[in-house]
């Protein structure tokens, strides 16, 4: 591939995207959020003097890896303004409101003509990518004028184009990169055997953010009423086919166990799904009373922001996806301690398959798996604390990616600095 290729290969993904939007509302979303997106820009960043820090992310799954780098950026050099921008909608739509950002928008898309006109506008002083974005006429230009370009919380596979015969086009974008931190010393070893030697071990910032999740966690007195001295199951981020092979062994299962379901998408049929399907008592978080809410089997939550805190009252912990498109946050649930469950599509996800090798998370494919492996926790008091314990040390112990990051930049700020200086913008 080249320059070329690449560039007719997004022009064909734009004019499909437009064409979905006809009726596909996130292609709506992805297509009308880019509508005079330069004229947005222009009014919204354009009088800007002071210096300015981008980030960019995917979705909200990259944004919780941008996130504690964000707010510690912020912490350290409060004079930036902060701009972070999206890809798809599933980020910007829900945090399009995020306080600790100055401004926050949709990248457009990555052609030589929008990254010129992009970074005029902008005018950033460092940019930092997380984990698998790697635009290159972005990255291009950004190294053409000088500005630092850093990857962080990326982790890459022998499978990957980077690493294929074909893959040079891939490889020299890597290039284009100042730094790049990634997750474990297998991507740092693989990236120096294409020629890639900017690359440094950090970790995975994703330990950092649920660090602080877990000291910033909200108490919810309604939750502890409901699980009122019982063992709590939280089924956490669950699409429908996580409940198809869970709620027949919930449904027979006997033990006294309270449960609570945050489903990934909250939609109306499917919360009234969720109730028929459970044979078990059954309320809504938006519906429950303090007064009688220990009576209930199951709480159903139907609002969005509440899962990280929940992880508090569990005693175990289902996450969602791996019977999809692939696994939820794992790492939320562990940094409180508990034994975690989740489908067999986890093998892309590097915590998944620590957790699992050292015990303190379990895979399963059936409904009969799942009741075998949760009564044997269940069952066994001793093993279910082992396994919390384990949980809550492997995040302790891989804290500290967003420091690293940080500390690397300290060496090329002076520079931003006198850059500044120089240009009039301070």
């Amino acid at each position: 591939m080249n320059e070329y290729v690449y560039s007719f290969a997004l022009q064909t993904y734009a004019f499909l995207i437009r064409r979905v939007s006809w009726w596909n509302p996130k292609a709506r979303q992805w297509v009308q959020g880019r509508k005079s997106i330069f004229s947005h820009l222009s009014e919204t960043i354009g009088d800007n003097t002071d210096p300015l820090a981008w980030f960019h992310c995917a979705s909200l799954g990259e944004f919780e890896q941008a996130r504690p780098v964000i707010e510690e950026f912020k912490k350290r050099y409060p004079a930036y303004k902060i701009l972070l921008t999206f890809f798809s909608p599933s980020g910007f739509e829900i945090r399009k409101n995020y306080s600790e950002a100055n401004y926050v928008f949709y990248l457009p898309l990555d052609t030589k003509e929008n990254a010129l006109k992009f970074i005029k506008i902008v005018k950033p002083s460092i940019a930092f990518f997380a984990k698998y974005e790697f635009w290159y006429h972005y990255l291009t230009q950004l190294n053409r004028e000088d500005i630092p370009a850093i990857s962080f919380s990326a982790i890459f596979r022998q499978d990957q184009v980077f690493f294929k015969k074909y893959g040079k086009f891939f490889r020299n974008t890597l290039k284009e990169f100042e730094h790049i931190f990634v997750q474990n010393q297998q991507s740092a070893s693989l990236l120096k055997t294409i020629g890639v030697q900017q690359v440094s071990v950090a970790g995975d910032t994703r330990f950092d953010r649920v660090k602080t999740i877990c000291d910033q966690k909200k108490d919810l007195p309604l939750v502890e009423k409901f699980k009122n001295g019982q063992k709590l199951l939280v089924i956490g981020s669950s699409w429908p086919q996580d409940m198809e092979v869970l709620a027949p062994f919930l449904n027979q299962f006997t033990e006294p166990l309270k449960i609570i379901i945050a489903p990934h998408e909250i939609h109306e049929d499917q919360l009234a799904t969720l109730q028929k399907q459970l044979q078990k008592k059954s309320i809504r978080f938006s519906q429950a009373q303090e007064n009688t809410l220990a009576e209930y089997n199951v709480l159903i939550i139907d609002n969005i922001g509440m899962l990280s805190s929940l992880y508090q009252y569990g005693d175990f912990a289902y996450i969602g996806g791996a019977f999809g498109k692939g696994l939820h946050n794992i790492l939320e649930a562990a940094t409180f301690g508990m034994p975690i469950f989740f489908g067999p599509t986890y093998h892309k996800f590097q915590e998944a398959r620590n957790l699992i090798e050292h015990t303190a998370a379990i895979s399963v494919a059936t409904t009969e798996e799942f009741a075998q492996q949760f009564t044997l926790v269940y069952q066994q008091e001793n093993i279910r604390l082992e396994k919390a314990r384990i949980a809550r040390h492997y995040v302790e112990k891989n804290t500290g990616a967003t420091k690293k990051i940080l500390d690397y930049c300290q060496k090329l700020l002076p520079a931003i600095r006198s850059t500044h200086k120089s240009s009039g913008n301070f």
